[in-house]
């Protein structure tokens, strides 16, 4: 007589659930990492050999009312250029970083970033982040 159990079971892996959670991490994460926000601009540093150098640079502020100031010291459109070339002489990279308000019209930013190029002098344009 035989008295065996026709219901064997099999030591097999079901992978079809591995499957279905890996698939649905893979979707959250997917997702997660769509609404993750940085703080930071993608560039790539210069690399520097030797010690490091304070570099100067002159801060250039155009107010609303359209007034020009360097380094907190007030100056005239008209004598504006030559403010900068005697503030900027003897360096070797002269730098200007360019701050303007939100109000200010573009033609006055770009008479500065005019000046600028007129000299080789490199432009850094000042804004507010997020």
């Amino acid at each position: 007589m035989n008295l065996r159990g026709r219901n064997k079971v099999t030591p097999e892996f079901n992978m079809s659930s591995m499957t279905d959670i890996v698939f649905l991490l893979l979707i959250f994460f997917m997702l997660a990492s769509t609404l993750v926000t940085t703080n930071a601009i993608d560039i790539l540093l210069p690399k520097a050999s030797g010690k490091t150098e304070n570099k100067k640079s002159v801060a250039v502020s155009i107010k609303k009312d359209l007034t020009y100031y360097i380094d907190q010291r007030r100056v005239g459109v008209s004598v504006l250029e030559n403010e900068l070339i005697n503030a900027l002489s003897g360096d070797s990279q002269p730098t200007i970083v360019l701050r303007a308000e939100k109000s200010v019209p573009v033609d006055n930013v770009v008479k500065v970033m005019d000046i600028a190029n007129r000299n080789k002098f490199k432009v850094i344009l000042a804004v507010k982040p997020n």
